[in-house]
């Protein structure tokens, strides 16, 4: 397993942002710690990179000073922690929305008794202009946020979203959980993902102890993630052809959607698969049957798929509507370091599978499509190309499926230890990392949704455009609120 470069110290913290401003690395994720914040970025090579920072007396200058995608994870980390980003450009409360009974749940735990705090969203200043409030609460059975939009007639001056109402408290249930139980808290982030959250908080732990999982049970992870991945591009390829008034292809991505989670449920116990992997290897072997029904979903998307693709791309009033929207600028996508359909659809050609390579894709040979127009249209045929790709693979891991056992006992006894790891979700990149106890309990669990990085480019893409295209270039992002709101 690969390890990260330790850093630590003022001038390494500021030298760091000066390489992710310059281009020279990429951001990965910033959070807090006991007294301390972290911040970890990639390197031109592909190596990690984590950089420590103490925080005397409860201050540290602002990564968000130094490059703009880190902001809203500092002051996600300062709502949990109390720190104070010096010099931050924007301090205004994320996660914390003024109803939690204390400040501070990870830090000094300062009460707070009064009512909800108001939220102070920016201004956009012309003659003419509106603001149209949407959510948290929206039509159908979605989660919750909240957009503010700042708007001329039709057209779109600025959107601001405002997420935080899915707050869960998983840093603070991590903290002296068992391996397993801290396990289904991964696995719960986000349940799109639970998957890949669930891969890459074994691996971290793996990392941390020097573990590996049996090969069988690396196989079956494979499967599993592109299962998963399969289910949400059926659906999400539906859900925006039906946002542009198409519901044809809403139906038939949703019936493959389906057969995709019951394919799973047969395979694995669950459609979601939640709770299959586990640290040391997998919950649940794959018995003839599930093999079977696996191979069924995929003679049936190779014979069904391809007819709805040409559906999309025969279908004028579609092409009309997703053809331009939406427009992801490609240096935007890599100074976001934006990751998964979202970045590649804009010409960032960055895939953990391949560029961070762990089994069983170290030893498989695939495609990572990509497109440079960065509209709806690209992200869309983007995910047309994943599903191809992911058939494949499923195929390849079935056929190449080794006997054997499906999980090791962990060594959790010992000194206090780390680890991390990088996992490809269907959104994109999953970093894991987690800091144990000398008992084997978790002293610290961070999980970064590639949607910290996705959302701000909403808020991007979306300016020039009418609001009548913000489902359409919503849903072709399709962040998670959940996996933002830990």
């Amino acid at each position: 397993m690969r390890r990260a470069r330790r850093l630590s110290g003022e001038s390494e913290w500021f030298e760091a942002g000066g390489r992710m401003a310059a281009g020279e690395a990429t951001f990965v994720s910033l959070w807090g710690d006991e007294g301390r914040m972290r911040l970890a970025l990639r390197e031109a090579d592909g190596a990690l990179a984590i950089v420590d920072m103490l925080c005397d007396r409860g201050a540290f200058p602002s990564a968000a000073a130094l490059h703009a995608p880190a902001c809203r994870l500092e002051r996600a980390a300062c709502d949990l922690y109390g720190f104070v980003a010096l010099g931050a450009p924007d301090g205004r409360r994320w996660l914390d929305h003024g109803r939690w009974p204390l400040r501070h749940p990870l830090g000094d735990h300062v009460p707070h008794g009064g009512a909800g705090d108001a939220y102070a969203f920016l201004e956009a200043k012309g003659p003419g202009l509106h603001q149209i409030p949407v959510g948290p609460v929206h039509a159908g059975v979605i989660e919750p946020g909240h957009f503010r939009f700042h708007a001329g007639g039709e057209a779109v001056v600025r959107l601001e979203e405002r997420l935080g109402y899915k707050h869960k408290g998983v840093d603070a249930l991590m903290r002296g959980a068992g391996v397993d139980r801290a396990a289904q808290l991964a696995g719960r982030v986000s349940g799109d993902s639970t998957v890949a959250y669930a891969v890459a908080f074994a691996r971290a732990i793996e990392s941390a102890l020097g573990a590996e999982a049996p090969p069988r049970a690396l196989w079956l992870r494979g499967v599993m993630a592109e299962l998963e991945r399969l289910a949400n591009h059926f659906g999400d390829i539906g859900a925006i052809c039906n946002d542009a008034a198409f519901a044809l292809m809403l139906a038939h991505c949703g019936i493959l959607r389906e057969r995709t989670l019951r394919a799973a449920k047969t395979a694995f116990g669950h459609r979601l698969m939640m709770d299959a992997v586990a640290p040391g290897g997998v919950a649940v072997d794959l018995e003839p049957e599930g093999a079977a029904a696996i191979r069924a979903l995929v003679a049936e998307a190779r014979a069904t798929f391809p007819k709805l693709v040409r559906l999309y791309d025969n279908t004028a009033s579609l092409q009309d509507r997703n053809v331009g929207a939406g427009v992801l600028k490609a240096d935007l996508a890599r100074q976001f370091g934006a990751g998964g359909f979202v970045g590649r659809a804009s010409g960032r050609d960055f895939d953990a599978r391949r560029d961070w390579p762990y089994p069983p894709y170290d030893v498989l040979a695939f495609k990572i499509p990509t497109r440079r127009a960065g509209d709806v249209n690209a992200r869309i045929w983007v995910r047309i190309a994943e599903v191809v790709e992911s058939l494949d693979l499923i195929d390849t891991m079935l056929a190449r499926l080794p006997a054997g056992p499906i999980r090791a006992a962990l060594p959790l006894s010992g000194g206090p230890r780390e680890g991390f790891a990088f996992v490809e979700a269907f959104r994109g990149d999953v970093f894991a990392h987690v800091r144990l106890a000398d008992d084997g309990t978790i002293a610290r669990c961070h999980l970064r949704d590639p949607s910290w990085l996705q959302w701000p480019l909403l808020e991007a893409v979306i300016e020039g455009n009418i609001v009548a295209d913000f489902p359409l270039c919503n849903k072709s992002f399709n962040g998670s609120y959940s996996g933002c709101d830990l």
